[in-house]
């Protein structure tokens, strides 16, 4: 038998969403997502078969569906409810004439993925099929229909599940209700079924079985795609799995999306984050600029040391050249915090920053700053990444950076004097260079920090060792960040000195975070920096103001606040929450747990190397060792002790976890009342004891973060074996 010509054969989508009941129809216009399960399922769809070329069955009696996505859609009504097959057959006036392959799916089955829509057009293209099925492998296959095959795999039934002998049941293959029909074959082969009484889409291949026409399939494995949306059971179990594949590592590998998170878009080089989502973004990026009729204040671009970043520096300003808008591009590699700076400074309208901060070697990204130097809102991050996945390579409109150079369109700008001397009208350099010498050893962590820090340090006449401080994308093979494990080399120096050194200092690769390590050797947590540091200004430099933490940093700042008399206020993790926060009250010092910290006028965002200079300058004013201040200051406050841990995230840990914290949460922990529970950001519990224990998952990492802090560190341990016991057992 002759197979048909495929290779250019068009395609139209037919999508039943006419339900057989009021109640399922209801259903598609219920939220899912950030959309609803209607338009989620149009969503696959269009992603495989262009908008134009749909045509969406509803039903006669009922306008919900057409009302809802609006007119610029293709409708056919269904007038009685009488299967499948008559479902189809009502858009049988819109295919009249149509010549190619007609794609069949159902508005309630939102969680097929348009991958695996577009693997059964291919399969039915490929093998010149009349009609193909997708089928899936379930480990429960209940009442779905099962595929029966021959031994040497062609397919040679499908049985409902009311109507399978015991053997037909145990098969695990079954109908997931998606088909791909020649439309030749489709609307007449319909129609002599319907003669005879027969309905269903499923006897059409039946009598396509029989007769020796050619059928195929396209398997999926995932039982999550065979979700259908016919009860509020079914759609609650929809908008679990919605969740698990936010946060699934395929989730990026399959669609190469753009996904912002708290700290910028992050993604592994050669998945996500490659040259072409670079020119995406700045696509989008260069459209808000337009739009906002911000042209001529233009971009500032800057990157680090990664993997890419050059090449992706030197794209980015391709794009916004191209579109016209002023570029300022930044000379070598610098660090996060200047590019933040250099936004307000160079009085641009967006900051483009290409780093993945802390992550391991194989990761890259890009930081936003708004044109006063903040990090965005997650609602406009939420815009800019959706348009920019909307974007095809064919919509990026770029220029030569050589051409681009030449117009003036790109000008390549070095801004670190004025950085040092932003950072320097803040820190008091005189107090350094009046005080007691200094020396001590800094760990750049092969980043981006050295250069400006150094010039700062030297203004102040303190005497600074390196180490780490060469160009090194594999950072030395681990993550780099100034975590105490990954510092021990700066730890041994430390120690090795025997007093000589009055601090170790150091930053992750982008120099937005600070690590310290104490005259003893001892890794002080940025808990206890930023209380000592908070003291400081307040009482040494007579500064006033609260304070603003995020949600997982210590209480210790808290009660430094009310002894003060000032405000302090607890904000999710993020520092845009934390900069938001603090132009609220008016604060002196934000600041976070994980080495972030800014104070009132200076930046609106964290620097690590701002954080270095200031901890000399604290040394140098007062004389004393930082174990010596930690002491006085925990004299006023009391002590508390943090710790915290962290396992591997799995989507399915997304759903279940938050569910079982608080449906379950006990009115006691240890004998001690719980008095709040917070979801602002993960599930934090505090207790009467001024303890607490925060459940939460990484917005930049897979990772479920587990932090206690109490008075003494066996309840804090206490308190952290309770919730990873709680929440993982």
């Amino acid at each position: 038998m002759a197979t048909r010509d495929h290779t250019q054969r068009s395609v139209k989508a037919v999508v039943l969403a006419a339900g057989h009941s009021q109640t399922t129809r209801d259903l598609l216009l219920r939220p899912l997502a950030a959309s609803t399960v209607v338009e989620q399922s149009l969503a696959n769809v269009t992603a495989v078969v262009p908008r134009e070329d749909v045509i969406i069955v509803v039903d006669e009696r009922d306008t919900g569906v057409r009302d809802h996505l609006g007119p610029d859609w293709t409708y056919v009504v269904q007038t009685v409810q009488a299967g499948t097959g008559d479902a189809v057959r009502c858009a049988r006036d819109v295919l009249a004439g149509f010549d190619g392959d007609v794609m069949i799916a159902y508005a309630d089955t939102p969680m097929l993925r348009a991958s695996s829509l577009r693997g059964l057009l291919w399969r039915h293209q490929l093998t010149g099929a009349q009609f193909s099925l997708l089928t899936a492998m379930l480990p429960d296959p209940g009442d779905y229909g099962r595929i029966v095959r021959e031994p040497d795999g062609r397919l040679t039934g499908i049985v409902e599940a009311a109507d399978a002998s015991a053997a037909e049941s145990s098969l695990h293959e079954v109908n997931v209700g998606a088909y791909v029909a020649d439309a030749a074959i489709l609307i007449p082969t319909l129609d002599e079924l319907a003669a005879h009484g027969e309905h269903r889409l499923t006897e059409l291949a039946e009598r396509l079985i029989a007769g020796g026409g050619r059928i195929s399939s396209f398997a999926i494995v995932d039982a999550d795609e065979v979700q259908g949306i016919n009860t509020d059971t079914e759609l609650e179990a929809a908008s679990d799995i919605v969740v698990k594949r936010l946060f699934a590592p395929s989730h990026t590998i399959e669609t190469g999306e753009i996904a912002f998170g708290t700290g910028g878009w992050r993604a592994l080089i050669g998945e996500a984050f490659t040259m072409h989502n670079v020119r995406r973004l700045c696509q989008a990026i260069a459209n808000e600029i337009t739009r906002d009729g911000s042209a001529a204040q233009g971009v500032v671009v800057g990157g680090d040391r990664r993997f890419l970043s050059e090449e992706s520096v030197r794209c980015a300003a391709e794009v916004f050249a191209g579109n016209c808008v002023r570029t300022v591009v930044l000379t070598d590699d610098v660090p996060s915090p200047l590019v933040t700076f250099a936004v307000p400074h160079l009085g641009c309208a967006f900051g483009v920053m290409v780093t993945a901060s802390h992550n391991p070697p194989l990761w890259n990204g890009i930081k936003l700053f708004r044109g006063d130097g903040s990090l965005p809102v997650s609602e406009q991050t939420a815009r800019l990444q959706d348009e920019a996945n909307a974007l095809t390579p064919g919509d990026v409109v770029a220029l030569d950076y050589t051409l681009a150079r030449a117009a003036g369109r790109v000008i390549e700008t070095d801004v670190t004097n004025a950085y040092v001397d932003a950072v320097e009208a803040v820190v008091d350099v005189a107090a350094m260079r009046a005080g007691r010498p200094l020396r001590v050893i800094v760990d750049p962590m092969y980043g981006t920090s050295q250069q400006a820090l150094s010039m700062v340090l030297t203004d102040g006449r303190v005497r600074a060792n390196y180490i780490h401080s060469d160009h090194n994308p594999l950072f030395g093979g681990h993550a780099p960040k100034p975590d105490p494990e990954l510092l021990t080399e700066l730890t041994r120096l430390v120690k090795a000195g025997r007093g000589r050194f009055d601090v170790g200092l150091a930053n992750d690769e982008d120099a937005d975070r600070i690590g310290v390590i104490d005259e003893s050797g001892r890794y002080m947590t940025t808990n206890e920096v930023l209380v000592i540091l908070y003291w400081y200004l307040h009482e040494v430099r007579g500064l006033r103001g609260g304070v603003v933490r995020n949600l997982s940093t210590t209480h210790l700042l808290d009660r430094l606040a009310d002894r003060f008399g000032e405000d302090h206020r607890e904000v999710p993790v993020g520092f845009k929450y934390i900069v938001a926060g603090m132009e609220e009250i008016g604060a002196l010092v934000g600041g976070e747990s994980s080495g972030g910290l800014t104070m009132r006028g200076y930046l609106l965002g964290k620097d690590g190397i701002f954080a270095c200079a200031l901890v000399c300058e604290m040394l140098a004013r007062l004389g004393k060792p930082l174990s010596v201040l930690l002491d006085d200051v925990l004299a006023i406050t009391g002590r508390l002790e943090q710790l915290e841990t962290g396992v591997p995230a799995t989507p399915q840990m997304r759903v279940e976890v938050p569910r079982r914290m608080r449906s379950a949460m006990p009115p006691t922990i240890g004998g001690v009342p719980v008095v709040n529970v917070s979801t602002m950001d993960g599930i934090k519990c505090r207790l009467a004891d001024e303890s607490w224990v925060l459940l939460r998952f990484s917005g930049t990492e897979p990772v479920l973060r587990m932090v206690a802090e109490a008075p003494t560190r066996e309840r804090a341990q206490y308190l952290l074996d309770w919730v990873s016991a709680y929440a993982t057992g």
